[in-house]
C-alpha cells in the first residue's frame, strides 16, 4: 500500500503562499484559514482603536496592526505562523525592516486574540507559543463566553484574560468581567472595561 505524506510548509513558504486576502495561520506545517464573524472583527477593531487612541494621546513608540504574522515555535520545535487579531509592536522594531512581509520573529509588546469556536487554540496553544516567544502581554477577549466553565466560571459571562510575563518568563493571569477596568502593563493609563469591548 502506497501512502503519501504531505510535505509540511516552512515559515518562509507560508509567507510566500499565503493569500493577501483573508486571514491565515501556519499550524503544524499547514495553512489554516481563520474566518472571523463581523462581531469578532468589530471587537478586535474596537480594541485596536482604543490602543491607537492611547498611543496618540501619550505619544507612545508603538504601532497597532491587525494582520501581522509572528513566527513562534511549539514546545516540540515546530515553527508556527500566528496572526494575532491585534498586535502592539515597538515602532522602532516595526520600521527596522520594511521589506519583511510583515513577519516578525521577535517578541511584540502585546498580542490580542478574540475567541471563536476554536477557543482552545487561544487558551492553550497560542498561550504557550506567545509565552515561549516572550510576548510581554497577551489578552484573550472571550466576548461570547464560549470557553469552558473551567476558565470562565459559572455562570459563563464575557471575560477578558490578561497574561503578563513575569521575571521568570512565565505568564501570570488576571481575569476581568463586566465593568472591571482592564489593567494593562503596556497601557497603564488605559480606561477600558470588558462591557465596553463586548458591546462594541
Amino acid at each position: 500500500m502506497n501512502t503519501t505524506v504531505k510535505q509540511k510548509l516552512t515559515f518562509e513558504q507560508f509567507l510566500e503562499q499565503c493569500l493577501e486576502e483573508g486571514l491565515y495561520e501556519l499550524v503544524d506545517g499547514e495553512i489554516v484559514e481563520m474566518r472571523p464573524t463581523r462581531q469578532h472583527d468589530d471587537t478586535a477593531d474596537y480594541t485596536a482603536d482604543s490602543y491607537q487612541e492611547e498611543i496618540k494621546r501619550l505619544n507612545l513608540n508603538y504601532v497597532v496592526k491587525t494582520t501581522t504574522a509572528i513566527q513562534t515555535t511549539t514546545s516540540y520545535g515546530v515553527v508556527q505562523g500566528r496572526k494575532p487579531d491585534v498586535s502592539v509592536i515597538d515602532k522602532t522594531v516595526w520600521r527596522s525592516d520594511g521589506s519583511n512581509y510583515n513577519a516578525l520573529d521577535v517578541p511584540i509588546q502585546l498580542a490580542v486574540e478574540v475567541t471563536s469556536t476554536n477557543w482552545e487554540d487561544d487558551y492553550i496553544d497560542k498561550l504557550d507559543d506567545y509565552q515561549r516567544l516572550g510576548i510581554l502581554e497577551y489578552w484573550i477577549i472571550d466576548y461570547l463566553a464560549i470557553a469552558s466553565r473551567q476558565y470562565l466560571g459559572n455562570p459563563k459571562v464575557p471575560t477578558v484574560f490578561v497574561y503578563l510575563l513575569d521575571e521568570n518568563g512565565k505568564y501570570q493571569r488576571a481575569k476581568y468581567q463586566g465593568n472591571d477596568i482592564i489593567i494593562s502593563r503596556i497601557f497603564p493609563e488605559l480606561k477600558l472595561t470588558v462591557k465596553e469591548i463586548w458591546k462594541a
